[in-house]
């Protein structure tokens, strides 16, 4: 993923000067710790250099942070350290390859390197010792983690690879990569690609029994007919991970030569078709059952309204969002400092955007760690149509097709509003190239309202707080589905991680007069099954947690009702109930909003005090699920309460909200203690 440096553009120009302003700032500190910059100074790396404005910059053998994710060079080093050590030409020729990503390292190692590498230096991340602490010349090189695909043999490997000192000018050249370790996995088989789904498509429409099922529908044009490829499910011993297999679904336009046309608008119905994706044939095809094509319909495309038969609204007036000053926030690479707030983000093929080292700037106290690493490790979604084919539509997004590896590049002024700061972000391709998605994460400040107000009734005088939040996001399209991950951070303490499901529905054909009780009509012949949308999000918190320190449990709340008695003479009281959740299985909870269920991650370091002491919590507020783009929104707020120790346990608490005719919505969070 390319830097902030590396992403600067014309409207980024104030963002730029304070880069170099916050670089300065961070050369000053630098000359302010001599102990280190002594000792550092002694390793085999570059003399130090004097900046134009006379300030001592040291510079670093390793630029790239533990945490940053691969450039293009270290995924073209680590591609051509893995084909290098095939045996023999076929094997090398027959690698596929699915996903490379960064091997994060030990919590310890990345401490270290914000510690006394990588700016704002803080050593007080590290533990004290007798004698100062003692610094190593250098970090551990980073690895790499690939998937690799052997599509002659039908195998699935991991490897994991070293990598040296990666410059941009290895590409093309000799590697300079070790592997460490080379495992294959059994009996699974890895998400699809991009290339299978084309070499899919094209062998199915060339398919002559196809062809001849669509000529009795009345479609012989090919060009106008749309498979997409499903993975074929686990339903029996003849889908086992084996053999590597697709179940497409089939859909057909209308015009050829319209682009933009809605072709999932118009799903064909009765085709069973199984096909190997590994030699890409044709294994099963079956004729089933004749359903009419629900009829052609231009006002279902999504193109511009007068392209369409239509009008687009007119009388909404410009909306102008300006930041003259430029943003509030402070980009180094890709580390954020803004309104208190610091942390890094990554970028996986599978996860998309990852949240690492989330901390708060709390005044005197300093620096205080929130979670060490937040993101969504997958999402399902299952329908609940037993009818074929919708019984086996049970789509993994993240695990099948990945969530980042299927963002795409966003537009300054339609995605996002403001001033933008955007990123790139770097994959391999099916046979190891690699690709980049330009301007594929969006950062920018929001404004979201009134924070705070309050009016004196006695006086009339009123006092009002705005409040403004700063948003990291991407948007990925999985086949007629896109998801928008956003990761809002307030000024007000709350951490807010919000998906946007909006796109397209995945439809089904409907005979002449004929409803399901599976699902809503929504047009003459068309019908959107009911299915659900499971989110899980992976939570590593680290609540005023050093690395290596475990102060942290999960306690559930419940509000309940105080029975009548001497302490409720009245019948009003009720109260908040505080539960401390001991294991995995004790954790796995579901949503209860008629006691307000919510749970709170908290830690102690300096007092103990039984049961349930007053200090600092980290509360999952509510989930909240909004109505037009079927939005699911996770809140967090940091408070001033606290608990009892707490170490290495992982809750995974569920809430299901209804969403408009698809049915229901559910998150899963994967809470792991530092």
């Amino acid at each position: 993923m390319a830097t902030a440096q590396e992403k600067a553009t014309p409207c980024c120009a104030a963002e730029n000067q304070n880069n170099k302003t916050a670089t300065s700032s961070a050369a000053q500190q630098q000359q302010q710790r001599p102990p280190v910059a002594t000792f550092i100074s002694t390793i085999d790396s570059p003399p130090k250099t004097a900046s134009a404005k006379g300030i001592t910059v040291m510079v670093r053998a390793q630029t790239s942070h533990p945490l940053d994710p691969l450039s293009a060079a270290e995924i073209s080093v680590a591609v051509a350290t893995v084909r290098a050590a095939g045996a023999t030409p076929e094997l090398r020729d027959s690698m596929r390859f699915i996903e490379v990503d960064l091997v994060e390292p030990e919590k310890q190692v990345v401490a270290l390197a914000d510690a006394y590498f990588f700016p704002p230096f803080q050593p007080s991340l590290l533990p004290r010792t007798k004698g100062g602490p003692v610094i190593p010349t250098k970090l551990p090189p980073r690895r790499a983690r690939l998937v690799v695909y052997n599509k002659r043999s039908n195998e699935t490997s991991i490897w994991i690879v070293e990598l040296r000192e990666v410059h941009a000018a290895t590409r093309g050249g000799p590697h300079r990569g070790k592997v460490v370790s080379s495992t294959v996995v059994p009996d699974v088989q890895p998400p699809m690609d991009a290339v299978e789904y084309a070499e899919c498509e094209a062998v199915v429409k060339d398919f002559p029994p196809f062809r001849e099922a669509m000529k009795k529908r009345g479609i012989e044009d090919m060009d106008l007919v749309m498979v997409d490829p499903w993975c074929a499910g686990y339903h029996s011993e003849a889908d086992a991970p084996s053999r590597r297999l697709a179940k497409p679904l089939i859909f057909c336009r209308t015009e050829s030569d319209c682009p933009m046309e809605n072709g999932y608008a118009r799903p064909v119905e009765g085709i069973h078709v199984l096909v190997d994706m590994q030699n890409m044939v044709v294994l099963e095809f079956e004729d089933r059952k004749l359903v009419p094509l629900p009829p052609a319909d231009p006002l279902r495309n999504y193109t511009s309204g007068e392209t369409r038969g239509g009008v687009d609204r007119s009388d909404v007036k410009p909306l102008q969002i300006i930041q003259p000053e430029g943003p509030s926030f402070r980009v180094n690479g890709h580390f954020i400092e803004w309104q208190k707030w610091n942390f890094r983000f990554g970028f996986t093929p599978r996860e998309g955007l990852v949240i690492h080292s989330v901390a708060y700037i709390d005044g005197s106290r300093g620096r205080r760690p929130v979670a060490h690493r937040l993101s969504f490790v997958e999402m399902v979604v299952p329908y609940g149509d037993p009818n074929d084919p919708h019984y086996r539509k049970n789509a993994f997004d993240a695990g099948e097709d990945g969530l980042g590896k299927n963002a795409h590049s966003l537009k300054k002024g339609c995605d996002c509003l403001g001033y933008i700061k955007y990123f790139d972000a770097h994959f391999t391709n099916f046979y190891g190239g690699v690709e980049t998605i330009e301007n594929c994460v969006c950062l920018h400040e929001e404004d979201h309202g009134i924070l705070w107000k309050h009016q004196d009734w006695r006086t009339g005088l009123a006092e009002v707080r705005r409040s403004r939040r700063l948003t990291v996001s991407f948007i990925c399209t999985v086949a007629n589905y896109e998801y928008g991950f956003f990761w809002h951070f307030y000024q007000d303490g709350k951490i807010e991680a919000e998906v946007k499901l909006t796109g397209i529905l995945s439809l089904g054909a409907l005979q002449p007069g004929e409803t399901r009780k599976y699902g809503t009509t929504i047009a003459p012949g068309l019908y959107a099954p009911v299915h659900q949308h499971f989110f899980v999000a992976r939570m590593d918190m680290a609540v005023d947690c050093k690395p290596g320190e475990a102060f942290n449990q999960v306690v559930e709340v419940n509000v309940k009702v105080e029975g009548p008695g001497d302490n409720n003479v009245h019948n009003n009281a009720f109260y908040a109930e505080e539960k401390l959740l001991k294991s995995e299985l004790e954790a796995m909870r579901d949503c209860d909003p008629l006691s307000a269920r919510h749970w709170i991650v908290s830690s102690f370091l300096l007092f103990f005090k039984p049961p349930l002491p007053r200090k600092k919590k980290f509360q999952m507020l509510h989930i909240s699920v909004g109505e037009y783009f079927c939005s699911v929104t996770v809140h967090f707020r940091c408070c001033s309460r606290g608990n009892l120790k707490f170490s290495n346990v992982a809750a995974v608490l569920c809430c299901c909200c209804s969403v408009s005719y698809e049915g229901c919505c559910t998150v899963l969070f994967m809470l792991d203690m530092c």
